[in-house]
């Protein structure tokens, strides 16, 4: 999940999300809130609720049945699913409770596993999707902790499919056609894809057959897919091989930001099972899979690919409304209460917040922008487009921009304007 690094430049920097965050308003940091724990102001919440409830949609669209989990749980959990024995470096201290222990979780996977198994299943049941946007922690070094994209508090989208095996490569086939229309949507793309292996003196299950029947599934699911794909060493979770799907910022430097597994080590460490058509239990597979990864490091990745120009339907605010002086202010307000009926994130900005100029100069990463001057009031409900990009469509009825805003916004798309 660490950053390749490569020289940066000076347009990389500034596009650095650390900056544009803190400069927009998006996010920022506190020492006495601790290092790698930073929080979101008002913009930056609307990001995040907005990209957090589109993948919730998308999740429900595809079958997902979505659950809250605790962000504790005791040291015994995570001794049974392996964290402990092989990735507690990264976890935090246990906590004494009278006589338990503990521990801030560093994933979401143990406790699907229990839900999993806190019901009797069928195989008519299966594949059975389960998500989640749930909060874990790791516990990074201070030297590697930067903005969004290492911290110590992390929102993972996370999903847990629980299938048979032969459904298992469908079901990571259309993880990834998940991820591409998300990153489709979102304005962003991937670098390349990566079959991430396990390499030598890492701390990894030791089960031959396991990981071999995993990475052939998984070699089966990309060859399928006609996605390229690297086979690297070194870059497995420590139990099973992964499918990684890379990003790159400005710089250049590349991460892992959504992720697909197959996983036969879970299942059969928690006890999984379903009743088959022949009436005997049978031991699910577990596919792991993240769209968008982090809510961090995704937010992270919008700002520096967009310059912190968000897609209008992810912008923080998507109409920002102009009149040019205090006897337009009366039909502005009207035409914002219509805008925020309609759902739209409008805001007003009054001459006494400047020159025309400088308003229009301060909205230069907000989509829309309506002005409202003495011919658009004379004329009736008029307002004069500008759009983000440039173009200056005229003189509209309110109306007609409102009804193409909300057209542009469901539709999702990276276009601001249709001619018609």
């Amino acid at each position: 999940m660490s950053w390749a690094l490569v020289p940066s430049s000076e347009g990389a920097a500034m596009h650095d999300h650390r900056r544009l965050g803190r400069e927009l308003g998006i996010f920022d940091t506190d020492p006495l809130m601790g290092a790698g724990l930073p929080y979101w102001l008002p913009d930056g919440a609307t990001v995040r609720h907005v990209l957090e409830e589109y993948i919730r949609d998308v999740e429900r669209e595809a079958g997902y049945r979505h659950v809250y989990s605790p962000v504790l749980g005791k040291r015994e959990l995570y001794q049974i699913s392996g964290h402990w024995d092989h990735y507690s470096g990264d976890m935090f201290p246990p906590m004494e409770l009278g006589a338990e222990q503990v521990v801030l979780r560093p994933s979401l996977c143990p406790h699907h596993a229990l839900i999993y198994r806190s019901r009797a299943h069928s195989y008519r049941e299966l594949p059975l999707r389960m998500a989640e946007l749930g909060g874990m922690y790791r516990s990074e070094l201070s030297g590697v902790l930067g903005g969004l994209t290492r911290v110590r508090a992390i929102h993972l989208n996370d999903a847990h499919v629980f299938c048979t095996l032969d459904q298992a490569v469908e079901e990571a086939g259309a993880a990834l056609e998940l991820i591409a229309r998300a990153y489709a949507d979102l304005g962003i793309s991937a670098v390349r894809h990566r079959l991430s292996l396990p390499g030598e003196g890492g701390k990894y299950v030791a089960d031959p057959e396991l990981w071999a029947r995993a990475t052939a599934l998984l070699r089966e699911v990309l060859d399928a897919s006609g996605i390229a794909y690297e086979a690297i060493e070194g870059e497995a979770a420590f139990y099973g091989p992964k499918i990684d799907v890379q990003i790159a910022d400005p710089a250049g430097r590349e991460a892992t930001l959504s992720t697909v597994q197959i996983d036969f080590h879970q299942p059969e460490r928690f006890d999984l099972h379903y009743i088959g058509p022949d009436g005997a239990k049978h031991r699910p597979v577990m596919v792991h899979r993240s769209i968008i990864g982090s809510v961090e490091r995704a937010v992270a990745h919008l700002l520096e690919q967009h310059g912190g120009a968000f897609p209008a339907w992810l912008a923080p605010v998507q109409l920002l409304i102009l009149p040019v002086a205090e006897a337009q202010s009366e039909q502005a307000r009207k035409i914002l209460d219509r805008a925020r009926q309609k759902g739209l994130r409008a805001e007003l900005a009054g001459p006494e917040q400047g020159t025309l100029g400088a308003r229009v100069r301060e909205a230069r990463l907000v989509p829309y922008v309506a002005v409202i001057g003495e011919r658009e009031a004379a004329e009736g409900d008029l307002v004069a487009v500008r759009l983000r990009d440039g173009r200056r469509p005229g003189a509209v009825p309110a109306e007609e921009l409102l009804a193409r805003i909300t057209g542009r916004v469901a539709a999702r798309g990276a276009e601001l304007w249709e001619e018609s």
